[in-house]
């Protein structure tokens, strides 16, 4: 079952909060809220929806690469503008991992062949972002 990003930052933060209050963890320790604040993991759940929603429409119909394109374009630029709307520390290398392995993941478990497409723009699967993405 593919996992959102934002599930396994809320999970963290969630697990975090329960040994705070605990007292078995010290909270100079505590770092979970500090990178994924509850009003980032819901703008990037927004994009996310949109996605999804947006990648279920290509899929009744054939999609063509530029429609394809145009709908990854779309999230990764939003996803941009949450970024920057937390001072573009809202996504590091590990967000960034995710939040691409998550776009791939929709894509293929839609049915579509990311590979195929990827290679007919001279990219790999893990690429398909790159061309947008400022975080």
């Amino acid at each position: 079952m593919l996992v959102r990003p934002t599930a396994v930052w809320r999970e963290t933060v969630a697990r975090e909060a329960a040994a705070l209050a605990a007292g078995s963890l010290d909270p100079a320790d505590a770092f979970a809220v500090a990178l994924w604040p509850e009003a980032m993991i819901r703008e990037t759940e927004a994009v996310l929806d949109l996605f999804e929603d947006d990648v279920t429409h290509l899929v009744r119909q054939p999609a063509t690469d530029r429609e394809l394109s145009a709908v990854i374009e779309v999230t990764v630029k939003a996803l941009n503008a949450v970024n920057a709307r937390h001072g573009g520390r809202a996504y590091e290398t590990g967000e960034r991992e995710l939040l691409c392995a998550y776009i791939e993941h929709v894509l293929d478990d839609a049915g579509i062949d990311v590979d195929a497409f990827a290679a007919r723009h001279r990219l790999t699967r893990h690429e398909i972002t790159d061309r947008w993405r400022t975080w």
